[in-house]
């Protein structure tokens, strides 16, 4: 039974997703919440705080544990290593027996989840809501599972014949009652609900505790100033969530109000609300509408703008799923191109062309969604798990812990004297307060804002302010080429026809040449996705270049079918070469997708017999489909030749179809003609870098920031583009990896290819085989060199070699043919490194790159680019730098704050227990005048140092916990509790000391030294002593105002500025405040004003004592700088210190390329490795990837 119990307790949510979860089973138990309850009420409401604040705790303490069956409750944990808990209520839905009647006896998907949902014979449907979506329970496979979607296991003819004629009313019902509604609900989160989430975090609530205390004693000034900045705090970021959740809400809202028409069975068309929609209603796709869901075209074709998905306002051409007898499911029969079938939500449908109507099958609703999907990455984003933020907590619990020690030593002193019990447990809380900073989270939490707004000003826009930090750490920078490094438009550069056997002379654009009729000329007049829209011609700018070169027109299609779509004819233009033909109907498009590389048409001559398919794609690609009679010799040299010369090549191909073909020829499948064709030529299309691409790839080479392309295009213009702008040096060898796959005759292989100018140079395959040939020597120095490889073979090593992938991407440079989900997979295999991972694209096909990198920019203003943290309105890589420039200044930012505020707590602390020796403390006028006007004003106008204009060779360090970091803050403490000590102790040691006569060094009026004699003729000492509080001491002026000005000093001499910020002179603010404060403490110093004194508790002292105080500080000043500048921000000290004590990083790529740089074998270039068949591959020597974490162990 507990075997059973434990097996049905515990299941995966959404297994193998990127947001995948452990599902826990429990139960309520009335005798556990009776006691919590008690709990509650005796702890003044502080358990609950702490159940809200770890919810596993509140359901381990109120429920029992029991199968998911039976639960009530469902405890969540997210798998990846952050661990994060929630709790849901399971919810039911209670159907009538005369409806679940009803939709038995009318549905024919008696498989679907809908169907399995129902527990018998409650005829009841459990479900949870998690991050916005719906999960039914499935009672046969004991498991919740996603409702608002259509299963992916259905063929194509089970989708025509369950679902393509609609539902009964019956069926109707049940399927939205379980469902739930499909809408996008991004409500406009109440201030309410907004104020209370951010009250209720531990860092107001210790502030809460702190402003309570501080009333008991009667600090009511600063308690007021706190609580006063604190509301300021809270309703900037209050007024911050709440403008987000408004565009969120605004970005969504026309979703969820649009009216649809709906076909249903026997009741043929009606118009509904899309909200009722659910999967499997048939909807019929008009024109110019928005799609309300994610649906697949059963029937007729259309024209959607995917803008929201893709960032590009392309024209996409969609086609029906065919209806065709076969047992694989749909999206196994229509292989990688699939999506050409599915409307997605969101998308604009520009043109629907039928011979009826235009139908489609309702797929995913709501959050389900591709547009429900990019709002939720929007709602819940990846959390950051920063090492700074971590070092923090780590630090203030040693702080904490600092405290305690203090409160039992406070504890001790005034019971041991005699205290009553209240003011002992008053002066012993204290002490937390002192020691652990309230007004640090606020002062670390400036620096970001200040920075959000700089990158404001700078066109660069965040959505994830935390990130900020992160983009000073970034030391590997991804690139998507097309749009980001090069120029978004293309131009045909030149035509390289071909005659079978070898490559015909180029044709250039530029001349008067121009093409007669042929093959050629067919392809470029035929084979694109164009449109005409509003009286002009639109889609992809390649195909607008070459179409535009033929001079030939489209004729707008006149009708509604889908035939009028399908077969768009082409003429010749007014300024069009005379041809022999009227022009070419295009009968059939088989469109692009990135994951094919081709796309092809099936023609027919206007008003001949004549049927032809084209085909235009990558030349590889396209090479594959052709005879290889017809393929010229020198293929790879010729299309070698353009590619390193950083042009964009596709290839072009024919056939001529016979009759048997053409009899039905809009029913022929894509392999049926893409096969035996003929090839024709390429085309040579010109992608210019930007011009502000070099210099910024420069700047981050000098930087010491690595970078990366990732790209769809062809790999050896990549190879070139990344030579061209200097992302590879010229003098640099590149390593073209290529691999296979497996096949029944062989095993996988990995071939290795130099690049040597325009030679090239191939080397021994590496087979999974066992099989040692080292024929070179290796060299005494390792030239530099560039691994380049295509999505394909990435994918391949991946599979089989993996022990070999983290050694390439340690010199991978060149990522070539990726699809958006390679991309993705790329940049977290390089997190797994160790590297911090920054990713910029122009928002097509980058999205999942984008949000899964450390920092990713978007240069695309789309709404596909929301959920990237930063957005930049400027459409080149120059704000890549800047990012970088305003996040490094950001966390060295935070380092200073932090610093400074971790020693101002401890000058107050060591000032205080000093104090509490003798049963006296600051008074509050005197921390008023500490933590308001000197550490408050500090801590904000700190933060004003402008980022530095030139991006420094290393990074700062990105943890607190680092020895220079530590020592930093250790030396200035124990310099400041040097000079307390010294000045407490000294002070009692003078000849003018006397501990019960705060007057026996001076006179009150203009504080000269008094001698015994004229000290026993002093009148007013008596009258002067009744008016003594119980705060004025020697000890108490001397302990504080040392403290206050080294509270100065340690501000001045933390507040860095280069290389990461401008020089601190540079922050004006920051400057006149400090000149400010210093002249406000030198004249209460020597001010000697009896009613001054009295209000801040001061007593008078000689100015012999006031110097010995500025000596003292002024050693402290010198030997603080001094420290800091000889031993702390010594580089080339540490550095010598590394190479002594033979340190060695701990980050996973510095430790593979110091093992790679002592590896004479690597790069391959000269022998076979030692691989191990597909069933014993190894894994990488570096271990699994178990934390994502954004951690960094150096600072270089």
């Amino acid at each position: 039974m507990g075997k059973a119990l434990m097996k049905n307790h515990h299941a995966l949510l959404n297994q193998g997703e990127e947001n995948e979860m452990d599902i826990f089973g429990y139960r309520t138990s009335i005798y556990r919440k009776a006691l919590c309850i008690c709990g509650y009420i005796f702890s003044l409401g502080f358990l609950l705080l702490i159940f809200y604040w770890k919810p596993e705790w509140h359901i381990w303490a109120n429920c029992i544990p029991c199968t998911l069956r039976e639960a009530d409750v469902v405890l969540l944990r997210t798998t990846d290593a952050f661990k994060e808990h929630a709790w849901k209520k399971v919810r039911s839905i209670q159907l009538s027996d005369p409806e679940y009647k009803s939709f038995r006896a009318v549905t024919q998907d008696v498989d679907s989840v809908i169907n399995k949902s129902v527990i018998k014979p409650e005829l009841q449907v459990r479900y949870i809501r998690v991050q916005k979506i719906r999960y039914i329970w499935d009672d046969y496979r004991k498991q919740f599972t996603k409702s608002g979607i259509l299963e992916d296991h259905y063929t194509c003819l089970s989708i025509h014949d369950n679902f393509g004629n609609g539902f009964l009313k019956a069926e109707q019902d049940v399927r939205r009652l379980i469902c739930g509604p499909n809408i996008i609900d991004v409500g406009i989160v109440p201030i309410w609900k907004l104020l209370f989430k951010e009250v209720l975090s531990p860092f107001y609530v210790f502030q809460l505790f702190s402003v309570c205390l501080w009333f008991a004693e009667e600090y009511i000034e600063y308690s007021v100033a706190i609580i006063i900045m604190s509301l300021i705090c809270i309703g900037l970021s209050v007024y911050t969530l709440r403008q987000q959740s408004i565009k969120l809400h605004r970005l969504v809202e026309s979703h969820n109000n649009i009216k649809v028409s709906v076909y249903g069975k026997q009741k043929g068309i009606f118009h509904e609300e899309s909200r009722h929609l659910a999967p499997g209603d048939v909807i019929v796709v008009e024109r110019n509408s928005l799609l309300p869901c994610d649906a697949l075209l059963i029937s007729g074709a259309c024209i959607v703008n995917e803008s929201m998905l893709t960032g590009e306002s392309i024209p996409v051409t969609k086609t029906s799923l065919p209806n065709v007898d076969n047992t694989e499911p749909w999206k196994v029969h229509s292989v990688d191109d699939y999506k050409r079938h599915i409307l997605f939500c969101g998308t604009q449908v520009i043109q629907t062309k039928s011979s009826d109507t235009v139908k489609a099958v309702v797929m995913r609703t709501g959050f389900n969604t591709a547009k429900g999907d990019l709002v939720r990455s929007i709602l819940y984003p990846k959390p950051v798990n920063y090492k700074l933020y971590r070092d923090a907590l780590i630090f203030l619990g040693f702080l904490i812990g600092l405290s305690l020690i203090g409160m039992i030593y406070a504890v001790c002193v005034f019971s041991l004297k005699g205290s009553d019990a209240g003011e002992v447990v008053k002066k012993a809380l204290d002490v937390i307060t002192i020691a652990v900073p309230p007004a640090l989270p606020a002062a670390l939490t400036a620096g970001i804002i200040y920075a959000q707004k700089r990158l404001q000003k700078s066109g660069i826009f965040c959505i994830s302010p935390q990130r900020i930090n992160l983009c000073g750490s970034v030391n590997l920078f991804c690139f998507d080429k097309t749009g980001t490094l090069t120029e978004d438009g293309l131009d045909l550069w030149g035509i390289v026809p071909s005659n079978g056997y070898r490559f015909q002379d180029i044709i250039p654009t530029t001349s008067s040449s121009s093409l007669s009729w042929g093959p050629l000329l067919g392809a470029m007049a035929s084979c694109h996705s164009l449109i005409v829209l509003d009286g002009s011609v639109q889609g992809d700018p390649l195909d607008l270049k070459m179409f535009e070169f033929t001079c030939w027109d489209i004729e707008e299609a006149v009708g509604d079918s889908v035939q009028s779509m399908q077969t768009m004819t082409v003429k010749p233009g007014p300024e069009a070469k005379k041809v022999t033909v009227e022009g070419i109907v295009i009968l059939q498009q088989f469109p692009f997708s990135s994951g094919l590389q081709r796309m092809s048409v099936i023609t027919q001559i206007l008003n001949g017999d004549e049927y032809a398919v084209y085909m235009k794609g990558a030349p590889e690609m396209v090479a594959s489909f052709c005879k290889p009679d017809t393929i010229p010799t020198n293929f790879s040299e010729e299309l070698e030749l353009y590619t390193k010369q950083g042009f964009r090549v596709i290839g072009l191909a024919y056939k001529i179809l016979n009759r048997s073909e053409n009899a039905n020829v809009k029913d022929l499948k894509r392999d049926e003609v893409e096969c035996n064709l003929t090839f024709l030529g390429l085309l040579v299309m010109e992608n210019r870098l930007k011009l502000e691409t070099r210099p910024v790839l420069k700047e981050l080479s000098n930087a010491r920031v690595r970078t990366v392309m990732i790209t769809g295009d062809n790999l050896q213009t990549a190879v070139t583009v990344a030579k061209n702008s200097g992302m590879i040096s010229e003098s640099s060898t590149v390593i073209l990896v290529d691999a296979k796959e497996p096949t029944d005759s062989r095993l996988a292989s990995i071939t290795w290819t130099v690049v040597e100018g325009m030679k090239m140079k191939s080397f021994e395959e590496v087979d999974i085989c066992i099989d040692i040939q080292n024929n070179g020597k290796p060299d005494l120095e390792k030239p530099p060199y560039y691994f380049a490889m295509t999505g394909s073979t990435y994918d391949v090593i991946l599979q089989y070699f993996n022990n070999l992938l983290q050694k390439m991407l340690i010199n991978g440079t060149v990522f070539a043919r990726m699809s958006p989900g390679q991309k993705s997979s790329l940049v977290e295999e390089f997190q797994k490194l160790g590297y911090y991972v920054g990713m910029c694209g122009d928002g097509a096909n980058d999205c999942g790159a984008l949000k899964m990198a450390h920092v990713g920019i978007s240069l695309s203003e789309q709404e596909a680019s929301v959920a990237s943290p930063f957005t930049s309105n400027t459409p080149n890589i120059e704000c890549v730098p800047q990012l970088l420039k305003e996040g490094r200044a950001a966390l060295i930012t935070s380092f200073c704050v932090f610093k400074y505020m971790a020693l101002y707590s401890m000058i107050q602390y060591t000032g205080v227990l000093l104090l509490y020796w003798q049963l006296n403390t600051y008074a509050n006028y005197q921390f008023l005048f500490q933590d308001l006007a000197i550490t408050t004003i500090i801590s904000v106008t700190m933060s004003l140092n402008q980022a530095y204009p030139k991006l420094a060779p290393y990074r700062p360090p990105a943890q607190l916990i680092s020895p220079p970091l530590l020592l930093s803050v250790i030396l200035n403490i124990i310099l400041s509790l040097i000079v307390q000590i010294c000045g407490f102790v000294i002070v009692q040691k003078q000849v003018w000391y006397n501990a019960s006569d705060i007057y026996s060094a001076c006179r009150p009026a203009n504080g000269s030294y008094l001698n015994d004699t004229s000290r026993s003729n002093y009148i007013l000492q008596q009258q002067d002593l009744t008016m003594r509080t119980d705060y004025q001491s020697y000890e108490n002026t001397t302990v504080w105002l040392l403290g206050t000005l080294n509270c100065l000093i340690v501000a001045f001499v933390f507040s860095k500025g280069q290389p990461f910020r401008k020089p601190t002179y540079t922050n004006y603010i920051f400057v006149i405040v400090i000149l400010v404060q210093v002249a406000v403490c030198l004249f209460l110093l020597f001010a000697n004003i009896s009613n001054l004194y009295r209000a801040m508790e001061l007593v008078c002292t000689p100015l012999l004592w006031r110097g010995s105080i500025i000596i003292m500080l002024l050693i402290i000043l010198a030997l603080s700088y001094a420290s800091e500048e000889m031993l702390i921000e010594n580089r080339t000290l540490w550095n010598s210190m590394k190479r002594l004590t033979n340190y060695r990083s701990k980050s996973p790529y510095k430790k593979l390329q110091h093992l790679l740089s002592k590896d004479s074998d690597w790069p391959p270039l000269s022998h076979k490795e030692v691989a191990l068949p597909t069933d014993k591959a190894q894994k990488s020597e570096l271990g699994d990837y178990v934390n994502p974490s954004f951690e960094i162990s150096e600072s270089v």
